[in-house]
């Protein structure tokens, strides 16, 4: 269960360098514009935002990084990063797009529930 456990914490880190991506990079592309149904007035003008909301996708990522790299002494980290990815999930669920909760808030969740059980 650990082995499952790990590779669901990989899987939301990879998500999470994804969404920085995403956020710093794409946002004022046709790509990012597409992703997030935004026109490119509106991409263009909350890009500096996106870049920021992006940045601490990033900060969620190198902490589940982190964790998976101490081996068993990073346990801890990886509670506390998968349920900072959970809040910031249902946060964004309840404040941006619904479909937040299951992008990112639920993968966090399984994992933390994994994780908790091995």
């Amino acid at each position: 269960m650990s082995i499952a456990g790990n590779v669901l914490v990989a899987l939301v880190a990879v998500l999470h360098v994804y969404f920085l991506i995403l956020e710093m990079f794409l946002w004022d592309t046709p790509y990012g514009r597409k992703t997030f149904g935004l026109t490119a007035e509106f991409s263009s003008a909350s890009k500096a935002l996106a870049a920021n909301q992006g940045l601490y996708n990033g900060f969620l990522a190198a902490g589940l990084v982190w964790g998976l790299l101490l081996g068993p002494a990073g346990f801890s980290i990886k509670l506390f990063f998968l349920g900072c990815v959970v809040v910031a999930g249902v946060f964004g669920a309840m404040t941006a797009s619904r479909k937040i909760l299951f992008v990112q808030a639920l993968p966090a969740a399984v994992a933390l529930i994994v994780m908790m059980l091995s």
